[in-house]
This record gives C-alpha cells, structure tokens and sequence, in this order.
C-alpha cells in the first residue's frame, strides 16, 4: 500500500503508516543532525528513547515527544525504548505506570524495550562511589536552605561549601552510610564537585543523591537513597546505548551537566560498573548519547502544567483524569479523539526550537480531517421538534436506504424506519426566519435527507407561545425515483422516526478555557473556565447508533463528530460525547 502513488503521505500517516522512505520527506534540524550523524558513520543504528516520570497522566505536550522519539525511530530503522524516569517515589505510583504504557500503546507506537531507571540503580550507586574516588563528588551536610544561599546568582559566583574538601576517605564511608539508613531524610547529599563559579547554575556542585525513607513502587523498601533526575537521566541514556536524547528546551541548560555525568563515569569505557545489569538479563552496549532540545508544545485555552491539571482535578472544576475537555491523553481518547489525529497534529505543528502557542483550531482540524474519512455517518437529534407528514396516513412507515459514508461506498448502506411523526431539529425550524434562513418555515420548502422535499403548512403552538408540532406536507414527486427528485431546494435537514427513535444523552464538549492563554492570567483557574466547555443535552438517536460499541466514532450528520462514552455508554442508556463540531464556531468554517 506504501507504493501506491495515489495515496499521499498525510493519508498515509493519518491511516498509521511509516516507513524508513518517509523520512526523506519529513525535515527539521533533528532529523537534519541524524542524517548527518549516519552519513559521518558516527552510529551504525539510531537509538531513543521516551522517559516519562510516573508522577502524572500523559497529556498531549508529552504526544510531541512520543511521536517523536518513536517516530524517529521508526523512520530510520533504529529502536526507542519506553523508560520510567522513577528516581522520586515521593511522587510516582503504579496507577500512573500502568497508565502511560495504556496512553503509549494507544497512540499506537511499540517499544523495542520496557524500561525503569530504578533497573540501575545499582549501577547508579557505583558510578557515585567511583565519582568519589576519584575526587569528583562530595557529601555535604548543608540543608536545602544552606545550600541554596551558597549557590549564588546569574551574576554572582557561588561559595563553596564547607564540606567540598572532605577526604576520599570519609565521604565514600559518609555515602555507605547514607545507603545503609542511618541518616534522616534531607540531613545529607552527594554532591559533584565541578566549579561554584560557572556560570551555568546548574554546575555549582550539584547534589547527585538524596536521602529519602520512602518505599519505591518498583524497588519496594530496597533503597533509601535515591539518585536526582540530571545524574540518572544522562547515565540511564548511557547504559542503554541511547544515540540522541531528545528533550525540551527547558532542559538546554541542563545540558553541560548531562554531559558532564557522562563523561565523568564513562560507562562505555567501564564494563564492571555494568555487571548488576549483566545478572538481570540487561545487555545494552552502553555509548554517549547526545542531547537534542526543541520546543515544547503549547496550545491554547488549555494547560498544559501537571500542576495546573492536578488543581483543576483536585478542585473539582472537571470530573477526574480522563475529563474529555482535558489535554490529558486519558481525555482526549475518551472525548473520542482518535490517535491518527493527535499523530497528524504533531507532524503538522512541527519541530523547531522556537516557542510557540499553537492555535486550538489547528488541533480541532486535525481532529476533522481524520473523522471525514473514517466516520460513518447517523442521524441523531438533540433538540427535538416534532414534523407530522399530514399526507402520510396514521401508522405508515417505510424503510429509507441512506449510504453509510458519502465518499466511500466501501463502507455501505443502512435503513433507517420513516412514518408520519419525525423529529426533526427544533433550530430548523423559524416562525419569523431571518433573512438567509433556509430551512422550515410557515410555506417554505425543505428537504428530508433521503426522504423527499416537505412544505410547511401549520405550526402548533403551546399555551406559552412556543412552537409545539409542525404540520407539513410531503411532495411525492420529490421522493427518491421519482421524476420530481431533483427539484432543486435551498436547504436539506436530517429527521428521525419519533416510534424507532432512541432515547439518548449527548455532551458537548468545547475547549475548557475561554481565554486563549489561561498561563499568563492571574486570576483563578475557576474563573477562566468556559461556561460553554460542556452542555448537556437529551435527544434521540437512530437504533443503529445506539447499539454502537463504546469509543466507536461517528458523523452526526449536520451536528458534529460524536462518540460512544467509553465509560457510560449502553444500548439501553445511549451516551455520546461530541468530539468536535462540524465547524470551528471560535474562527472560521472547517470541514463539512
């Protein structure tokens, strides 16, 4: 299929498709530098990797790196491994572990190797001691506070501390000490002993280990130190013979000291560091990674900090994790967004090492661009209004073959049951139609998808005023076949049988903020929230829609891409989320 020229290479990629070939087409300056690094002969085959720490649930900032790390991977026939950065058991839990190899593999990508950095922290521990030995680490006494008023400034050089010029002998005891357990939590760290007047903050000797009492959800009660990310990311990298460690720019500082990590202990070069990993089956050929930062992902009237998330959970202003308005990968699959579609926006957007706030809309056309082609199409109404056909007698009804998808016959047909009372949309319907109305009014003319043109003869109306039924009668030469089928009418709007038609429960989703930058506000999250970010709503579904499966996705003709809840959704009890509408209602027009 990759061979036929008919198809382009976003259609390929929307349907899930890569291959090594692809990368030729796809240029930015990583691929630029991997290119260059395999024509140099620096590297016989591409290794990355994606590391997220367990602490949170992906969102779509973390989509970016995943399909990059992967997608890298995958264009140039080379690995990425899946590796839990769990160096702090104060934050990580299973619940999160287990949840982000469910949101990895649902985005559709598959690890070379299952990884935790915890595997190594038995190799971590004996990097530390050779740091030791050979006058590169330290262990200081300095609380956190103490330490922070030696560090310095960007304009001022730090002082060193006290304890920098302990004995060989005296901090590796200090250390096997720390390891054993006999020292409180925050009363001692490791630290390396670089230079307290760089001018790079993060150089001014900083700590490699802490001492924290707390069970591991991996290793359990095994350790009660525990090394800092900055140490075990760069060798985690190393001992998996990673080629380029591909992270955001927040980290670009960071990047002497993740080199300074590797070229200190020199893992490549020193094969009895690696034996704890020899005894656990572990046999990566360790090498010297290179660190690559680009630009994180920011989009608008969302957020995107674990902080901010956890707030909007904790305080009750969504409904849990997996919330279809959060960016959460949780609730973008629950919304019904479908994993082609996070993967197109993402290749879409691009890489660069520019900041940059990318547009909702951008997201949302990703979103519709794939549901056109993969939705099937139903008839669903959320407002009802109740059309009596006057010239059909009481109890006809008839079966209507309506196509499954307008474009691909591929997908079929269905029937769906028509008789003389339909519901129709009650916004279809105008007593006083402004200009530009083209739907039902009082002697307008409109046409009833697949069943033929109806003139409006009567609207019944309640004690208040409102508009109750509406009477009208339909041209039987306009039906399907006839001669009149073709008798041209300004508006065509979908209906459903009010005796087959499924009671059902629709959430509209919209975009949880209303503003488009809720990180640069000061106000509270509360009060950025947008009003419009879900409606509920009751109406009725064809049978078919309502025997659908959960997060089985569809085209509610005229009304929007929907779901079926994964969570909430029966045969009996419809429930449906709206994916996106059919248009953008905050910008212009998108799709159909």
């Amino acid at each position: 299929m990759l061979a036929q020229p008919a198809l382009d290479r976003n259609a390929l990629f929307r349907l899930g498709y890569t291959s090594p070939a692809m990368s030729l087409a796809r240029q930015d300056f990583i691929r630029d530098i991997i290119r260059a690094d395999l024509a140099a002969g620096r590297h016989s085959q591409i290794r990355t990797r994606f590391p997220p720490e367990p602490n949170g649930y992906l969102h779509i900032g973390h989509a970016k790196s995943i399909c990059l790390n992967f997608g890298i991977a995958e264009e140039f026939g080379g690995t990425c491994n899946l590796r839990y950065d769990d160096t702090n058991p104060a934050k990580e839990e299973r619940e999160y572990i287990e949840a982000i190899r469910e949101d990895v593999a649902w985005l559709g990508f598959r690890w070379h190797a299952l990884r935790h950095a915890s595997d190594y922290f038995e190799v971590f521990y004996r990097a530390a001691e050779l740091l030791i030995r050979e006058g590169k680490a330290y262990v200081c006494d300095l609380s956190q506070e103490e330490m922070r008023a030696l560090r310095g400034t960007l304009t001022e050089p730090g002082r060193d501390s006290p304890y920098r010029e302990r004995s060989t002998a005296e901090n590796l005891e200090l250390f096997r000490r720390m390891r054993a357990g006999e020292f409180p939590d925050g009363s001692r760290t490791l630290r390396a002993r670089i230079d307290m007047r760089s001018g790079n903050l993060n150089l001014r000797d900083p700590a490699l280990y802490r001492i924290k009492h707390l069970p591991h959800p991996h290793t359990g009660d095994a350790w009660c130190i525990y090394p800092m990310y900055d140490f075990a990311h760069a060798l985690s990298d190393a001992i998996e013979g990673i080629t380029h460690s591909l992270c955001t720019l927040e980290f670009e500082d960071h990047r002497p000291l993740y080199d300074w990590c590797v070229d200190n202990v020199r893992l490549h070069e020193r094969p009895e560091l690696l034996e704890p990993l020899r005894e656990k089956g572990i046999l990566d050929r360790p090498g010297r990674p290179r660190q690559i930062e680009f630009s994180r992902l920011e989009l608008s009237h969302t957020v995107l900090s674990k902080r901010k998330l956890l707030a909007l959970v904790r305080e009750g202003l969504v409904e849990g994790w997996d919330d279809p308005r959060l960016p959460t990968l949780r609730g973008l699959r629950r919304r019904g967004v479908p994993p082609q579609a996070i993967r197109l926006f993402v290749e879409r957007i691009g890489i660069s090492k520019q900041n940059s706030r990318i547009d909702f809309s951008v997201f949302e056309g990703a979103v519709r661009e794939v549901l056109d082609e993969e939705a099937k199409r139903r008839f669903a109404v959320l407002k009802p209004l109740r059309l009596i056909l006057d010239n059909w007698p009481e109890g006809h009804e008839e079966l209507i073959r309506l196509p499954n998808h307008p474009k691909n016959p591929a997908y079929g047909e269905r029937t769906l049951a028509a008789g003389r009372e339909l519901w129709i949309e009650s916004e279809d319907f105008a007593l006083s139609p402004p200009k530009g109305f083209h739907r039902l009014s009082p002697g307008a003319e409109v046409r009833l998808r697949g069943l033929g043109i109806v003139r409006c003869i009567e609207a019944r109306l309640n004690p208040s005023g409102g508009v109750e039924a509406v009477k009208g009668w339909l041209d039987p030469d306009s039906r399907p076949g006839h001669p009149g089928a073709e008798r041209k009418v300004k508006g065509t709007i979908h209906w459903l049988s009010t005796t087959h038609a499924v009671p059902a429960r629709f959430r509209l989703y919209d975009r949880l903020f209303a503003v488009p930058n809720p990180d640069a506000e000061e106000r509270p999250l509360a009060e950025l929230v947008s009003p419009r970010s879900l409606e509920t709503r009751e109406g009725f579904v064809e049978p078919l829609l309502a025997a659908a499966e959960p997060e089985e996705r569809f085209q509610c003709e005229r009304l929007g891409y929907f779901v079926a809840d994964r969570e909430l959704h029966r045969p009996d009890a419809p429930v449906f989320n709206r994916i996106v509408a059919l248009r953008d209602a905050w910008g212009g027009a998108h799709g159909r």
